[in-house]
């Protein structure tokens, strides 16, 4: 097979790399003017064109399933706009707040949950002036402790802008830990370069990384290169994994995947169940499949390899841990509790199953 050697970002470009079928053009351009594309040549490469199921193409590969909106699916999935008290910032939790510092990937995830906000048309990170109004907001908070970064993935910006970012919120005495979430270590693993460790490391706070995967054939190679480089720096990695139809929902899979994190010293850290973005229903796995699924990966593994199953509530109610709570009642509902004490009915919202 021909080694893909640029960067894929139109349908047109996965034609040529018989990524899909000229057949699903006119469809496809359809989904590609509504979600960015992008697949690294590290991605690419990783896929086997012949296998109609294969797990890297269907995170990345855009599918005319995309096209259908379930119900109850929303722009803003897990209401990061409702607790956003400034552009840039969410503020979801007292003593801890998103810095949303970058717009773009290097790759865009078919499933993403905040797929209507990123992209090459938001421009690359946040301007001068919301950057400047959210490092303000963070200072005057004097009960936020960590801040994550986040995007986009802002791994994706130069090691010049995120000295400058690690310097500005160092400077801010009540914050102690950053916390930047990136996918760059596994599909432009390139990136992970002495001077982005350096800038990382340009601080007295704590530095963790959030490292996004969702199959363990992502870890392979450069990718697991890229995270020994960090973690042999001094820089202590957790993973967040999404729960994925057709990618990783099986008790193998998950298992593969834990286990060769935690070889890589990478501690398993959330296994989201998939949010309600539009044209994602296809990906989504009801509950009791996800809580069928880690009772099976509990039996196989130690906790040093288990996640948390975890679900954002919808409307800005935060993350509840699913296994913690009874499941669905006689109405096939499930119920959650969130922090407050606040109950929340939960519905299935997965795609319809194929008639054959």
């Amino acid at each position: 097979m021909t080694l893909i050697e640029k960067k894929l970002t139109s349908i047109d470009d996965l034609i040529a790399a018989k990524l899909v079928s000229d057949d699903d053009r006119d469809a496809l351009r359809e989904v590609a003017q509504r979600y960015a594309i992008a697949l690294t040549p590290v991605i690419a490469n990783l896929i086997n064109p012949n296998a109609a199921d294969d797990p890297i193409a269907r995170q990345f590969v855009p599918s005319a399933d995309e096209l259908t909106t379930h119900p109850r699916e929303e722009a803003d999935p897990i209401g990061d706009h409702l607790k956003s008290p400034v552009p840039g910032i969410v503020h979801r939790y007292a003593d801890r707040v998103l810095l949303k510092i970058a717009s773009v990937c290097p790759v865009y995830c078919r499933f993403c949950f905040r797929r209507e906000m990123v992209g090459p048309t938001n421009g690359e990170m946040l301007s001068a002036d919301d950057l400047a109004a959210a490092l303000d907001y963070i200072a005057a908070n004097p009960n936020i402790w960590e801040v994550i970064l986040t995007g986009g993935d802002p791994f994706i910006l130069s090691p010049r802008r995120i000295r400058e970012v690690t310097g500005a919120l160092s400077a801010i005495q009540h914050v102690k830990i950053l916390r930047w979430h990136t996918r760059v270590p596994v599909v432009d693993p390139d990136r992970v370069s002495d001077e982005l460790i350096a800038a990382l490391k340009a601080t007295s706070k704590t530095v963790f990384i959030g490292l996004h995967t969702n199959h363990a054939r992502e870890l392979e190679g450069p990718a697991s290169q890229a995270i020994v480089r960090l973690v042999d720096a001094g820089l202590p990695l957790v993973s967040q994994t999404v729960l994925l139809k057709g990618v990783n929902d099986n008790v193998e899979t998950l298992e593969a995947l834990m286990r060769r994190l935690v070889e890589l010293r990478v501690k398993p850290y959330y296994l989201h169940h998939g949010d309600l973005a539009p044209g994602t229903a296809h990906f989504r796995t009801t509950i009791a499949e996800g809580r069928a699924l880690m009772a099976a990966l509990r039996q196989r593994v130690s906790g040093l390899a288990l996640p948390t199953y975890v679900l954002d509530l919808p409307g800005a109610f935060g993350k509840v841990p699913i296994e913690r709570h009874s499941g669905a009642g006689d109405d096939g509902v499930n119920t959650f509790t969130d922090r407050d004490g606040r109950k929340h009915r939960y519905e299935d919202a997965c795609a319809a199953p194929d008639v054959p």
